[in-house]
Formats: C-alpha cells, structure tokens, sequence
C-alpha cells in the first residue's frame, strides 16, 4: 500500500528553510519542550559593521527574534547564553530592555565572559546564573574614535552610563552606588579601572543569581515556565 507523500510545497518548503536559516544566523536554536536558545557571543554589533573576522553578535538580527517568540504561543521559555566581550552600549542596552520586557520565562547563563554592555544582558533574564570560571568585567562607560573634550560631552557620557546604572540596579540585587564602586575601582588592573567577578564573585557582589551550569539553568527555567502557567 503506498504511503501518501507528506513532502511540503516547494513555495513552503522554501519559507520554513529561509526561517531555519534566519534563526541560526541569529544565533538562535530550538529545543525539547517549547525552549529555545539563544547565543549572545562576541562582540554586540550594533550601529557599526565589525570586521568580518570578528565574532558578532548582531542586532538587527536578534532583535526581531526575540520579538517572535514572544508573539510564539508554542515558546515557553528562552535560554541566554552569554560569552560576550561588550560591544556598541545601545544595541546592548536595547536589546537588554526588550529582554526584560518580555513576558515569555527568560534565563541569562554567563558561559565564558560577560563583559561591560554584557552585565546588563546577563541581568536583563528574570533568572541568571554564571558557571564557577565564567568572568564579568564592570568598567565605566568607555569611547573609540574621535572625542571632543568638553563638558558637554562629558555630560552626554555620563547620562549614558547613568542609564546602564539604572537598568544594573532595577534587574539585579546590588544599588546603584554598589555598581559604581565597581565601575570605578582602581586596585585591579594595572591599565585600567573597573572589577573582574569570577563565578561566585559575580553573585556575591548581587549582579548575578547563582552559580551553576547547563543542567542547573535548564531546571530552573523549566521551573519557571511552569510558575508562568
């Protein structure tokens, strides 16, 4: 008895290969159970191309990503990973914000390195964890190219990295004031200031949740799944 063909049609066919092409692009990945990941590596892309052999993470591509899986009734659950280096501070910040406006259970896992714009990215999930070797360097605001030293500009920078405060002290357990003594430490590395959290520093200091890897994460984001109905 012959089986009836259940190939798509070729116009179909063709969408569903461009959707799987554009959410691999993105970094984006399905998993069992209504998950999905997502992977924030490299650098944020934002306004600027990077060279091309830079890792990016770009975000016109994983911003409206995130945008259909929040309208995706078959989401239940995003996981962050996140092994970033920082990158353009309003694409970070903007894409931090619309993870945090997300009503979808999201959960940040620090894999590596969550570095300068990658603090607010890692504090912007409703949950975050950092595995025991995973690092966080908070700095203050920083600029490439051209600079004009007046205090104007100083002004615009420094209500600039009043907004990445705010967003640190409204998503994580640690004040304002707790963050800029972060940012402006001076006793940690030689050519620059800022701290280094590794692990359990990171969650000690109040930026991150907890301290645990890929099993942990999946359990608590089913976790939270579940207390989202």
């Amino acid at each position: 008895m012959e089986r009836m063909s259940e190939e798509l049609p070729e116009e179909a066919s063709g969408k569903v290969t461009d959707a799987a092409s554009s959410s691999a692009e993105a970094g984006v990945s399905t998993l069992a159970h209504g998950l999905r990941l997502v992977h924030i590596i490299g650098q944020i892309e934002g306004h600027t191309l990077l060279p091309p052999q830079t890792k990016t993470t770009k975000y016109e591509h994983i911003v409206p990503q995130l945008v259909e899986m929040e309208q995706d009734a078959q989401v239940r659950g995003i996981l962050l990973l996140l092994n970033t280096m920082g990158g353009d501070v309003e694409a970070g910040l903007a894409i931090a914000e619309l993870i945090h406006s997300m009503q979808t259970p999201t959960l940040s896992l620090v894999l590596g390195g969550g570095h300068s714009i990658g603090v607010p990215l890692a504090v912007s999930a409703r949950y975050s964890m950092i595995v025991p070797t995973a690092c966080m360097t908070v700095h203050p605001l920083r600029t490439n190219g051209l600079f004009i030293a007046s205090p104007q500009s100083f002004a615009y920078y420094l209500k600039m990295q009043e907004r990445i405060l705010r967003f640190i002290e409204e998503n994580a357990r640690i004040s304002k004031e707790g963050v800029e003594a972060l940012m402006n430490n001076k006793n940690q590395m030689a050519d620059d200031v800022g701290t280094v959290l590794i692990g359990a520093q990171a969650v000690e200091a109040g930026l991150i949740d907890e301290v645990g890897g890929l099993h942990t994460a999946l359990c608590r984001l089913e976790a939270l799944c579940r207390e989202n109905g």
